[in-house]
């Protein structure tokens, strides 16, 4: 509904798109780019050799940036926005909701993305590192494609409401 008043190739001329919608859209646009990173990466290492020494460091601190900061923007969203937008627009309540199981079927993602990548890095038994690295690989492929569609489901709900309401609301004005 707000999305139609405010659509998405509008956002970015709008004088009166705040800073608070502005950061939301760069932490988004950095978790695309992050997810883009970690997969062209593994899959320039599956197609050179998988157990080269400088991938695995390479991997660790991609995937720590990219997997914390995702939790922690969760967390601040599920903890503070979520409640804030809920309350001054009770007819986006379902739609926050939705975004919440997201966050939750995102996070047992994650946990699997862990495990794929311990593989990976050595830290458990794989028989084949290729095998390790194709297992990683197409566990990052799924959490970005739906991690991708959240954030797009996100962006439509957050930022037209933003725009409509403006981002007093956040302080309770």
């Amino acid at each position: 509904m707000l999305a139609r008043l405010h659509p998405r190739e509008t956002w970015l001329e709008r004088a009166d798109l705040g800073h608070t919608a502005r950061f939301w859209l760069q932490r988004h646009a950095m978790f695309r780019q992050l997810d883009a990173i970690i997969r062209d990466g593994t899959e320039a290492a599956l197609q050179a050799e998988p157990d080269d020494p400088a991938f695995g460091p390479w991997l660790a601190h991609y995937l720590r940036v990219f997997l914390g900061q995702l939790e922690e923007h969760h967390q601040v969203e599920d903890a503070y926005y979520f409640p804030v937008f809920r309350r001054v627009e009770p007819r986006l309540v379902a739609g926050f909701a939705l975004l919440e199981r997201d966050h939750e079927a995102l996070h047992a993602a994650i946990g699997r993305i862990a495990l794929r990548a311990n593989a990976v890095l050595g830290r458990e038994r794989v028989a084949d590192a290729r095998t390790g690295l194709a297992r990683f690989h197409d566990s990052q492929t799924l959490l970005g494609r739906d991690l991708i569609q959240h954030l797009d489901d996100e962006e439509d709900l957050v930022v037209p409401l933003l725009l409509e309401r403006g981002e007093r609301i956040l302080l309770g004005v």
